[in-house]
């Protein structure tokens, strides 16, 4: 979950000054800084997160391939609609997890709070963007369809759960479910991931790496 979360703060970083509007642009800067906020205090939990963060190679990362992708992989930049169902999925599955623990863990009590605001945030994109116009809902719908195999490797263990949530969105966006037959990738929970961790962690890492032990 730690990994999930700094990673997604990582990509969701690159929108900053670059939202449709100056509101959106605020909203997902906002997004990010609660997924690094919960990144580093379970990173907290777990050792010294500095080196947990900066010092491990992409082999040693144990996040879902989902979150790793470029949020906008097949345009060649970022995409607004890729970004919202990309955030869509993420985060009702983090929400699911964080309200499982919430009882027990004072980080995912935190946690879930926020990931309540961004599962709705990324729900009303998504129903705006598909019941909009033709190329909004093209264009999200692209999107999902492209997405959604990597669902299955985000929510193992909770899938009928997290279709609960996901379907009445879609549903309502007027969008359409993809099959879950076919390709499911999978790997990046035991350290497989796609060429794009590794380009996500050189920028990440990169001051860190040149300057070790630099304090501000």
């Amino acid at each position: 979950m730690a990994d999930d979360a700094l990673i997604a703060a990582q990509r969701l970083s690159e929108w900053v000054s670059r939202a449709p509007t100056l509101e959106e642009d605020v909203a997902l800067a906002n997004i990010a800084l609660d997924q690094l906020g919960v990144a580093r205090l379970l990173l907290q939990s777990l050792g010294d997160e500095d080196e947990l963060a900066y010092l491990r190679s992409d082999s040693e990362f144990r996040n879902c391939l989902l979150v790793e992708l470029p949020l906008g992989r097949y345009r060649g930049d970022l995409d607004f609609g890729w970004t919202i169902a990309w955030l869509l999925f993420l985060t009702a599955a983090q929400h699911l997890r964080y309200n499982d623990l919430a009882g027990s863990d004072p980080v995912a009590a935190k946690a879930v709070k926020e990931s309540a605001y961004h599962l709705d945030h990324a729900t009303q994109w998504t129903i705006r963007l598909g019941d909009g116009t033709q190329e909004s809902h093209r264009r999200i719908q692209a999107a999902i369809d492209e997405l959604w195999p990597y669902t299955h490797e985000l929510t193992e263990g909770l899938r009928e759960r997290w279709l609960s949530i996901v379907d009445p969105v879609l549903e309502k966006a007027t969008l359409t479910r993809p099959s879950d037959e076919g390709w499911k990738p999978s790997g990046g929970r035991e350290g497989q991931h796609t060429e794009h961790l590794s380009y996500l962690l050189a920028e990440m890492q990169s001051l860190h790496r040149a300057h070790p032990g630099a304090t501000w």
